[in-house]
C-alpha cells in the first residue's frame, strides 16, 4: 500500500503543477506534467484494480486517473478506468461521480450520433 500512496502523491503534486503551468500559460509543459500525473495515478490504481475490497481507495484512485487521462487527451483510457472503477464496488457517490464523467465525456459523441447539436456550455 505504501508504493500507491507514494504514486498517487507524486500524481497529486504533478497534477498541482501541470494547473500552475496552464495558469502561466505555459500549455506544453501542462500537459507534459498531465501526462506524468496521469502515468503516476494509472500505475496506482493498477496495483490495487484486483482488490475489491479496497474500497473506496480503489474507485477513487481510477477515478483520479480517468479525470487525470481527461486532461491529457486520453479519452479512451479514461473511459476503461471509469469502466474498472464500476465494475468493482465503488461506494455510491463515487460511483455516481464516475457515471457523471462518463456522460461528461461522451455526451458531445452521443448527440452528434443522433443529428443533434449540443451546446455544453448550456448544460
Amino acid at each position: 500500500m505504501n508504493n500507491i500512496q507514494d504514486l498517487h502523491k507524486q500524481a497529486m503534486d504533478l497534477a498541482e503543477m501541470a494547473q500552475v503551468a496552464k495558469l502561466k500559460g505555459d500549455s506544453v509543459l501542462a500537459l507534459q506534467l498531465s501526462r506524468e500525473a496521469f502515468e503516476k495515478e494509472r500505475l496506482a490504481a493498477e496495483l490495487i484494480v484486483n482488490n475489491l475490497a479496497a474500497e473506496p481507495t480503489r474507485s477513487v484512485l481510477h477515478l483520479s486517473a480517468a479525470t487525470l487521462a481527461i486532461d491529457c487527451g486520453e479519452i479512451a483510457a479514461a473511459e476503461r478506468l471509469i469502466a474498472i472503477a464500476l465494475s468493482g464496488n465503488p461506494p455510491q457517490e463515487i460511483a455516481e461521480e464516475l457515471k457523471d464523467l462518463f456522460v461528461q465525456i461522451n455526451i458531445d459523441k452521443y448527440f452528434a450520433r443522433r443529428g443533434i447539436e449540443f451546446d455544453s456550455a448550456k448544460l
